[in-house]
């Protein structure tokens, strides 16, 4: 039994559980799989654009969709945790840029989301049991000021706006992403999410 102080104890698990994150989003960027592999339970539960599986699985085809030469790198916001004994409930936007080619063109598509992310902790140890992100928007930007990317608008038709680019470029590489994602031009969908994971850790969706 810790004799330190409740607020003390708090600071340390929202410290830890910040810097997991932190730790799990550079290890995918940097390529350090057996780092990343290491953030997730082995029932953890990824739900993301490209793939919806276990965490060690996602860091599995995360290392597959590297060596195909599609890469991705994340910008990443203030992490806000909520804690809730054992388990924690963190959140943040996050640019995550991806480089494409489009028509023979370098571009960047970039993906707005917010991240909804749980973290349990086993034995002592944090990781994480679950990512779902909330799509904002997303754009496409040549790498090259100057040149145009001409994009026929019925391509896009059928993909949702809140995740429209990301869906055209990843489908074009074999990539299909579903369209019923949590973002915000559903928020049905949002406040399912919301209160799915808050449920998770026997908390109140937030009013």
């Amino acid at each position: 039994m810790s004799c330190l102080p409740q607020a003390v104890l708090e600071t340390a698990d929202v410290s830890a559980v910040t810097q997991l994150i932190l730790r799990e989003r550079f290890s995918r960027d940097l390529g350090l799989w057996e780092q990343m592999r290491d953030c997730f339970h082995d029932d953890s539960v990824v739900r993301i654009s490209w793939i919806n599986a276990s965490g060690p699985e996602f860091v599995r085809r995360s290392k597959e969709m590297a060596e195909r030469n599609v890469h991705a790198s994340h910008r990443l916001g203030p992490i806000f945790v909520t804690l809730a004994g054992d388990r924690a409930i963190a959140q943040l936007v996050t640019i995550i840029d991806i480089p494409f080619k489009l028509e023979g063109i370098d571009v960047t598509l970039s993906s707005h989301t917010r991240l909804l992310l749980r973290a349990e902790r086993r034995e002592g140890v944090w990781r994480l049991s679950g990512i779902d992100p909330v799509y904002l928007r997303d754009e496409i930007v040549p790498v090259i000021p100057g040149q145009t990317v001409a994009i026929d608008p019925s391509a896009l038709k059928s993909f949702r706006p809140s995740y429209r680019f990301l869906s055209y470029c990843f489908a074009s590489v074999g990539y299909p992403v579903p369209d019923d994602l949590a973002g915000i031009d559903r928020p049905d969908l949002v406040d399912a999410l919301v209160c799915e994971i808050y449920g998770w850790a026997g908390l109140a969706p937030p009013r």
